[in-house]
Order: C-alpha cells, then sequence, then structure tokens
C-alpha cells in the first residue's frame, strides 16, 4: 500500500479515541500472564500468581456486574513476592491453582531462609458472585521456621467502562471499616445512589460482592464441589466430540469448557455472555450466533437466548437507546456509568442485525427440534421483530434493511464490524448512513425464509405464503444492488445515497450461510476468499489486503475472527464447497494449536503466514469470546454436513467430508426430540468417509447422502 495512502487511512490514538468514545485503548504491557475465571454474573482475572494488580495491565480484578469489586490483591512471603514454580487452571475452568516458594529472604546481609524451603498452594475459584483462595503451605526444610504470610487488599470499585480505559469527571465515596479480626468491609456509594460493598474474610479467604443480597457464602470446600457439580450438570444434555487428533481434543475441551463458563443461568435460562473482559454482559448478536454454532449440540442453549431476548425485546420508541418496536436488544449493561448514562449501554438497541438473526434463529431452532411449545411462546416476538424489518429496520421503503443512529451517543456503526471505520469505500473514505450492509440483507432472506416453515408448522399458511414471496423479491432486489462484477464479490454496503461501497470483505462470505447467493456467484466468492490478498493461511481476513483501509493488526480491517472464518465455512458447506470448508477449518485449527490453552480468541491479527511462526495476537482481545468458542463446533458441523429432519425423526450427513488432519470424528449422544444416537465418522484412503453408528436410544434414523 502506497505511504501516502496509509497516512491517509491511519489515525492516532488520541483521534481514535475521539472518533470512538468506545474503542479499547492498549497502553501498557503485562508481565504476568492472566488467568480468567467466572461464574454467574461475576468474574475473576488474576495473575500467573494468583495475585491481582501486582503488575501493570489494567484489567486485573473480581468484578461483579460491570464493577470491579476488588483490584488488588497480593500474597507476600516475610514481605516478598513469592517465586512462580508453576500454575494451571482445571479442564473444566472450574478451579485455578497456583504453586509457589520463598525466595532467599535475608536479614542482615546473611540468609536465614534458603529458597526452594516452603512449598505455597494457591487454590482460587468462583461461586455465587464471591472469590474463594486457599493457601496451603508445607515446610520441606530440616527445621520448624516461623514465617510471615500477608495478603493484602483494596479496592476502588471502578466501573468496566473506566477500567476500559474512560475517565470521569466525578466519582462517588469509598470508605472501609474493620467488622473484628477476620473481616473487612470495603464500601462506596455510587452517584447513582446504589451502595456497593466488598466483605473480605480471612483464614480460608473470601470476597463477597454485595454480600448483603445474598446469604452468607459456604465455607471452601463445600463451594468448590458446588461449583464443579453445577458445571458438570451444565453440558449434561450436549453433545460430546472425540477426534482421532489430540490436538484438537485439547482444542474442543477447551472450547466447550470456556463456552459454559461464560453460560449465566438467567430467568428465560441459560444466555452465552459475550466474552471476558469486556464482554461479560447480555450481548444479542454475540448470544444468537453462539447460539447457532451450538445448536447441533445443545439446543437449550439457543431456547435460553431466544426466550432472553423476547423478554427484552423494544416495546416502543427511545432514541436514547436506539430503540424501536419490535427490535432485539444489543447490550445490557449493570454498572453506575449505564445507571446515569455517561455510556449508553443500559438497555441498547443500537444493532441492525440482532433482530433478524433472533428470526433466523427461532426458524433453525423450530427445525432443529421441533418444539412447538416454545415456538408459540415465542412467536409474537417474531411477528414483531418481523414488523420491525418491514417497518422502522427499512424507513425508505427500498427492501433493504438498515442502520443510522438516533443521537450522537450511539454506536456510528450497528453491524457486528461496530467499529467506526469499519464500513468504507474503495478510496478510504467512511461511508455516511443510513447504511444497508450486505450480510445483513442475507439474514433478513433467511430469517423470512425460516418464518415462513414456522408459520407453516403453526398453520399460519397465508403469512407462510406472504413471507416466501418477500424473501423471493429481497433476493432478486439484492442482486441487482449488490452484485459487484468488477470485484467478482458483493459490495460491503450501501451507503446513504444507496452508493455501493465497494470493498472486498469477508461480509460476503457470510452470505453464503444464509443461501441468498446464486450458486455460481457462491463460487466466485468463496474462490476470491480462498486468495492471498484474504486468506492469510491462518484464515479468512475481515478485508482484503488490496483495500485501502486494510491492516493486519486493526479490529475489523484485516485481522482474522474464528467466528467470521466459521460462518463462511458453514456457507461453503451449504454450496456443497467441501475441499473450501477443509482448508479455512484446516488453517483455524493450526492457529489454535499455537494459542495458549489452545483457547481460540475474539480476534488475531491477519499478517501472512510464516513458516515455523505462530499467529500474531492482538493485544487486546476477548478471551474466551463466546463465538470464539463456538467456532470450532461449527466448522465440524459444515464438515458434517449435519441435517435434522423432526418429521421423520432422521439425523443426515449430506456429503461429509473430513479435513486432513482428522482422521476420525466420534458423536456421542447427539440427540433428536426423545432419542440419542452415537456415530463415527471415519475418513476413507480414497478421501470418503464411511459412518459406523453406535449406540442408540429410541427411533431415530441416520442417513448418508
Amino acid at each position: 500500500m502506497p505511504t501516502e495512502s496509509a497516512a491517509k487511512a491511519s489515525l492516532s490514538l488520541v483521534e481514535a479515541v475521539a472518533e470512538d468514545p468506545f474503542y479499547i485503548p492498549a497502553t501498557a504491557l503485562t508481565s504476568r500472564p492472566r488467568r480468567i475465571l467466572k461464574h454467574g454474573d461475576s468474574f475473576i482475572v488474576l495473575d500467573s500468581h494468583g495475585d491481582i494488580g501486582a503488575t501493570a495491565g489494567g484489567t486485573d480484578g473480581l468484578f461483579h456486574c460491570d464493577t470491579r469489586f476488588l483490584s488488588n490483591l497480593e500474597l507476600r512471603v516475610q514481605g516478598m513476592a513469592p517465586l512462580l514454580l508453576g500454575s494451571s487452571i482445571r479442564d473444566d475452568n472450574s478451579v485455578f491453582s497456583v504453586d509457589l516458594t520463598n525466595p532467599d529472604i535475608y536479614e542482615n546481609d546473611r540468609i536465614v531462609l534458603e529458597r526452594d524451603t516452603l512449598h505455597i498452594v494457591r487454590t482460587t475459584f468462583l461461586w455465587h458472585a464471591t472469590a474463594y483462595q486457599r493457601l496451603a503451605v508445607k515446610n520441606h526444610g530440616d527445621r520448624p521456621i516461623a514465617i510471615q504470610l500477608a495478603v493484602g487488599f483494596g479496592n476502588d470499585f471502578a466501573d468496566l467502562f473506566e477500567v476500559r480505559g474512560t475517565r470521569r469527571q466525578r466519582r462517588g465515596k469509598s470508605r472501609s471499616y474493620t467488622v473484628d479480626a477476620g473481616e473487612v468491609l470495603l464500601e462506596y456509594q455510587g452517584l447513582d445512589n446504589e451502595l456497593r460493598s466488598t466483605r473480605v474474610l480471612a483464614i480460608f479467604v473470601r470476597i463477597e460482592c454485595n454480600p448483603a443480597e445474598v446469604s452468607r457464602s459456604p465455607r471452601f470446600f463445600r463451594a468448590m464441589v458446588a461449583s464443579r457439580r453445577a458445571l458438570k450438570a451444565a453440558t449434561r444434555h450436549s453433545a460430546t466430540v472425540q477426534t482421532s487428533n489430540d490436538v484438537f481434543n485439547e482444542v474442543l475441551c477447551r472450547a466447550m469448557a470456556d463456552l459454559y463458563m461464560l453460560i449465566t443461568d438467567t430467568p428465560q435460562g441459560p444466555y452465552p455472555y459475550a466474552g471476558i473482559p469486556w464482554y461479560s454482559t447480555t450481548f444479542g448478536r454475540d448470544g444468537l450466533i453462539t447460539a447457532l454454532e451450538m445448536l447441533w449440540l445443545d439446543p437449550a442453549i439457543a431456547r435460553g437466548v431466544l426466550r432472553r431476548l423476547a423478554a427484552h425485546q423494544a416495546k416502543f420508541d427511545d432514541p436514547e437507546n436506539d430503540a424501536q418496536p419490535g427490535k432485539i436488544l444489543h447490550e445490557m449493561r449493570g454498572g453506575e456509568m449505564a445507571a446515569l448514562r455517561e455510556v449508553p449501554f443500559g438497555l441498547y438497541y443500537g444493532s441492525v442485525d440482532s433482530t433478524p438473526l433472533f428470526v433466523l434463529l427461532a426458524g433453525l431452532y423450530a427445525e432443529r427440534t421441533g418444539d412447538l411449545a416454545t415456538l408459540r411462546e415465542l412467536w409474537p416476538s417474531i411477528e414483531a421483530a418481523l414488523a420491525w424489518i418491514d417497518g422502522p429496520g427499512d424507513p425508505d421503503r427500498d427492501g433493504f434493511v438498515e442502520y443510522y443512529r438516533a443521537t450522537e451517543q450511539g454506536l456510528a456503526n450497528q453491524g457486528w464490524k461496530d467499529s467506526y471505520d469499519a464500513v468504507f469505500h474503495a478510496n478510504g473514505r467512511l461511508a455516511e448512513g443510513p447504511i444497508a450492509l450486505a450480510e445483513v440483507q442475507g439474514y433478513v432472506y433467511a430469517a423470512k425464509h425460516l418464518a415462513a416453515e414456522c408459520a407453516r408448522r403453526l398453520g399460519n399458511l397465508d403469512k407462510a405464503a406472504a413471507l416466501e414471496a418477500q424473501a423471493v423479491r429481497l433476493r432478486e432486489t439484492f442482486e441487482a444492488a449488490f452484485w459487484r462484477p468488477k470485484l467478482e464479490t458483493y459490495a460491503l454496503a450501501l451507503d446513504g445515497a444507496k452508493k455501493p461501497c465497494d470493498v472486498r470483505s469477508s461480509n460476503a462470505g457470510q452470505l453464503l450461510f444464509t443461501g441468498i447467493v446464486r450458486p455460481e456467484r457462491a463460487i466466485q466468492v468463496a474462490e476470491g476468499l480462498l486468495r492471498p490478498q484474504f486468506f492469510s493461511g491462518w484464515g479468512i481476513r475481515t478485508v482484503s489486503s488490496k483495500e485501502r483501509r486494510f491492516n493486519p493488526m486493526s479490529y475489523h480491517n484485516g485481522s482474522i475472527w474464528p467466528h467470521d472464518n466459521a460462518l463462511i465455512a458453514l456457507g461453503f458447506g451449504r454450496y456443497e464447497l467441501k475441499s473450501a470448508v477443509a482448508q479455512v477449518f484446516t488453517a483455524m485449527f493450526e492457529a489454535a494449536a499455537y494459542m495458549d490453552l489452545r483457547r481460540l480468541p475474539e480476534l488475531f491479527c491477519g499478517f501472512q503466514r510464516r513458516r515455523g511462526r505462530g499467529p500474531t495476537l492482538y493485544p487486546v482481545a476477548c478471551s474466551p469470546q463466546a463465538w470464539a468458542c463456538g467456532a470450532p463446533f461449527l466448522m465440524l458441523q459444515a464438515s458434517l454436513g449435519l441435517e435434522f429432519d423432526v418429521a421423520r425423526n432422521e439425523i443426515r450427513l449430506r456429503s461429509p467430508c473430513l479435513p486432513p488432519f482428522l482422521e476420525e470424528v466420534a458423536v456421542s449422544n447427539l440427540r433428536l426430540g426423545d432419542s440419542s444416537v452415537d456415530l463415527t465418522v471415519h475418513r476413507e484412503p480414497d478421501g470418503k468417509v464411511s459412518l459406523r453408528v453406535g449406540r442408540k436410544s429410541g427411533n431415530v434414523q441416520i442417513g448418508l447422502v
């Protein structure tokens, strides 16, 4: 890219923050790796020593409902930091354990305690808004010793957006006092008149968030057993996967454990919170896509997501929150800054795609499960969402759903690429709204097809016919407006003047899974996405390297997102492009093999792959992130060609094809209605696959087509 173009397409940190007040800065290096635990509405970020706030980094802390309830927790041995032997997190994410030892300890210039004499085991877990930490110490020396172990702690009650870097002009008042020898209470009276408090109890250290709201927390071992049982129970209805590749098994194990850690029990059912540390709350788009990724394994996630979003569907116009009747939630926040509207995300609806994705997922859920009771419950919300799509979502009635924020405080871009600079023209100029994104029209197309089938299931044949006709018209108008012959792909978007954004982007790839694309054009789109300007060797970039705003280190303009690649792979599978599925799937697996804990992060940088080097991390990516956790499972579904036919009680594998790194995949407890089955797919020497059916419960049928 020419230097002049690069200069025009780039902004300084100050300019970026000015353009996007919700930009997440990366201003400090962390000298210790971080580890994360979560339960319910609480999560904790510790370093490799089990400390909080001992080194630079800024994200450490115990958080509850978007507030930091503990910002410092440091262990000292005779006033000195202990030495790290090693640390590990359980495979199910329930417990973080750290092995430490003492450093050389001096008095009057002579060693009084040699290093490696004490073995200190520090065990931490979360349960019901309480962090537990146990210290176990063993003396391996040849004589008894007297030693001082001290745990220092403190808190700032910072709102999550403050931790992210937002500066506030005013804050509430803090105080702390000692209740007795083993208990300290920290309090903060916020400007929203809410009292937030942290109770710190000694011996077996317990840190309770808002202790007045819950009964006193149980003791250490009882709580630890309960937390592990709860995690195990959460997965009891999910199918499980075992493969011939041990490294990929680790990837799947980590992804499954992370996902069920992120899932929170809400009044409406299980909901996968988006990611830690920045997005541990209800996000509409993220929850919907995560549920779609996991639908074949555990439909209960989709049911919880749909019921929760239906419960919070907008009922009236509220410009400050970008809300309109029928619109589906974008983001929900419970912190002080949201309550005071210092950030607009208390109940915020600035998402153009959550509403069609809601209808789309509802249709897929009904198709996957045949659950008519839930479909009837959701139908009024589905109809309200469809009314928004045809009404406020299409204000100029041109047939395309578009967005334009109602106030300056809202998000400028409201698709999944919601950075301020994510939608632009070929010359790098930012698009002005209202903006109609390509992939959103695909979501609407699929939503109307699936809603038509839902209407048929409920006996509303006239509604079904009308929705089918609308979908057909949308496909025709979409092709005419968005297809760019010179690019051999679809425009990123239409701007407010209906001028196409002639930018090669991964958005066009997401169109494939919706079915809106003609087969011959699907092949052209796929071929373009697998060329070097898109495909880095680690996955498909968000935009082509030939575009003016391409930057492999950007959030949305050249990086690689696992969930984006998974949806594209699903689209490849829909059009029988199984070798393309295998290419993307293999790249994503090989990237995960390099990642810490085999955990795919929210995104990573889009640099070209180099021999002997792993992918380059994005510095402030959430890890774990729910839709990144679901990505390998969706790519596996795309490879296997899994289809579910409730009416015939049949599970089909359409043109299954395993990628080169997998010779065999075994799926256990795959459920359809009241039936379940274990099946194994094996890749033969000629590249074709064979299917073996194992344990079967009920009369489910398995087909290979």
